[in-house]
Order: C-alpha cells, then structure tokens, then sequence
C-alpha cells in the first residue's frame, strides 16, 4: 500500500560504502549510518570488488534495523525502500537491492531503484541542507573517481548532459597521482592535505583543453605528465618539500581546468538557476573556492552538499526516492542491477 506521508528508507552500496538512511517525507533525517571499508581496501590500494561485495553483505543487516531504531520505525512504517541499483560494481549493487526488494516484498511497500548518479544530482534539493530551494533547471557538475560530468539537470527524471570527460574521470586522476606521489588509500584527501604544504606555480603542468569550445574534460594527459615526472627522479624517498609542490601544482592544474569547463557550461545552460556541485572531488575546500567564483561570475550561486554528503551515502539515494515517490514512480521487483546507467538515459 502506497503510503507518501511516511518516511522512506535508503541503501547505498554501489561501491566501498555500505550506508543507510532514513527521511521524513518533508526531507528531515531521521537516521544516518554510513560503514566505509577503506580500512578492507587500503592494502590493496583501491577498491577490490569482491571484498567490497562480502563487506556489504556482512554489514547491510545490521544498519538497516540499526537504522529502523533510531526512527523508531519498522519497515510497515515506510513509505518505500529505495537502493541503489547502479551504476557501479554488481556485487555491491546486488547485495543492496536484493535486501531492499526482500524486505519491500515482506512489508508490503514499494520498491524504487535508483540512479547513483541522479541520487547526486538532486542531493542540493533536500530542504535540511539550508541551502534555500534549489529550482529546476540547474547546472550539475558531478565528479568524483568514476565521472566528471555537465549536466543540465531539468527535472527529475530528465537530464541533458553537455560535456564529460574524454579519458580519465577527475577524482581517477587524483588518485593515481596520490599513488605515484606514496600517498595512502584514498588518494584524493590525502593529496589535497599534502597541497596545502606546497607552491602551486612550482612545478609547469598541461590543462587539457583549457579554453576548448564545450565543456568536455580530459585528465590523461596531466595525469601522464605527473608520472614522467616522478619516473626522472632519482631512486630513494622523494623529498615531502617536493611532494608537496608537486600536489599543489597537479591541484591547481585540476581547479584551472574544471573553472574553465564550468564557464564555458555556464555560456551553454544560460538560464541556470543555480550551479550545483556533486560527488566526492566536491569535498576539495580548493575546487570548491573556485567553482564559486566562476559561478559568482555569472551571477549564479554554488550549491555544495555538506562534505559528509559529497561521498556515497544513503540519504541521497532515500531522497532520490522522495523526489520519484512524489511522481509516482514506482519500481517493480524485477528491475535489473545496472553496472552501467548513464544519467542521460533516465
């Protein structure tokens, strides 16, 4: 029975996160657990899938009726359960939405799955942000370790994408060089850590595409100039004075470029309401000074989730859920896992 004035549950495992959360259906948490394996991965230095698959697994339970107590609810009180059901690694995605379609099954509630990436394309609209209302349509700028993306977000279900990247995803950049540079698993908050020690003109660095027509990017080349570079270096412990030049150049390399792309989608989407910013890169305090310049430029505001808010979590993926419940989209119990679901295919 479709119930829309009671809260609704959200599952994210699409990748090294196990998380849940709960919302009213005015968008107020109720509930927010979030369960990293970085600890799982750190040896390896990345995400191994199947270790990732199993970490889901032994921990979902557990969160979920973690979760449903501290909203002092049971799943017959929900509105609906939403999970995420790609893209991103199958195991990680089968292990979330086969627990959500079971226990949607057994409660008699609806089932939604939900896109990854519009769960970060309509985070800015949740009411408990404070941001104020964010009203279609708006300029997204979603990068993180998988994408780095334009999208001219219309409404939800309906996305244009302008411009993405060519070769590399952003947030893959940083962590590679994060890697040559010795840095540990993840990569990207540690190099922006090291920056902060370092001088950005330091070391002379591409920016691929920099004031190309379009908005698309491309992170390869700059990418493959930092491993020429440390590969001309001498055997033995590269000196963290020089490190650090070398995280603050590649840093502000990145913030020049993604300034640019942002200007030139801003001349392609000129009735934008807002600029919204997404996905794990969003966290970089540097970037985001950026972004919000360009933005202010063109006398538009720079929304940005709260940092917690910018890596995978569930109180996106139950928002997402809020925001389809409110038009009636529904899932059925046989809607595929999607490692791949472009955002523009919605």
């Amino acid at each position: 029975m479709e119930r829309k004035d009671a809260p609704i549950l959200g599952i994210e495992s699409s990748c090294d996160e196990t998380a849940a959360a709960i919302l009213a259906p005015g968008g107020q948490i109720l509930a927010e657990l979030v369960f990293s394996q970085i600890a799982d991965h750190a040896a390896f230095g990345g995400v191994v899938p199947e270790i990732a698959a199993r970490a889901h697994l032994s921990a979902l339970d557990a969160m979920v009726k973690d979760a449903l107590r501290q909203a002092r609810v049971g799943f017959s009180d929900l509105a609906a359960i939403a999970a995420t059901a790609g893209p991103g690694l199958i195991g990680g995605l089968l292990v979330g939405t086969g627990y959500a379609k079971g226990a949607a099954l057994a409660a008699g509630v609806p089932y939604l799955a939900i896109n990854h990436l519009e769960a970060h394309a309509l985070t800015a609209r949740l009411p408990s942000l404070g941001a104020g209302p964010v009203e279609f349509p708006y300029l997204l700028l979603l990068l993180s370790g998988g994408h780095s993306q334009c999208v001219a977000v219309e409404g939800v279900g309906r996305y244009r994408l302008l411009g993405a990247t060519l070769d590399d995803a952003v947030g893959e950049a940083f962590d590679k060089t994060a890697k040559l540079l010795g840095l540990p698993y993840p990569g990207g908050p540690a190099l922006e850590t090291l920056a902060r020690e370092g001088n950005a003109k330091a070391v002379p660095l591409p920016r691929p595409l920099l004031r190309r027509e379009g908005c698309d990017f491309s992170f390869s080349g700059l990418k493959t100039a930092i491993a020429q570079l440390l590969a001309a270096v001498p055997p033995g412990a590269l000196p963290r004075a020089r490190a650090a030049d070398i995280a603050a150049s590649f840093q502000a390399a990145v913030t020049d470029i993604l300034g640019d792309r942002l200007d030139h989608a801003l001349a392609m989407l000129p009735d934008a309401r807002a600029v919204v910013v997404a996905g794990g890169v969003a966290a970089n305090q540097a970037i985001r000074a950026r972004l919000a310049e360009v933005a202010g430029q063109a006398g538009k505001r720079l929304v940005a989730p709260p940092l917690r808010l910018c890596t995978d979590n569930a109180v996106m993926v139950a928002w997402a859920g809020i925001e389809h419940l409110r038009q009636g989209d529904l899932s059925s119990l046989d809607a595929p896992c999607k490692p791949r679901w472009p955002l523009e295919s919605l």
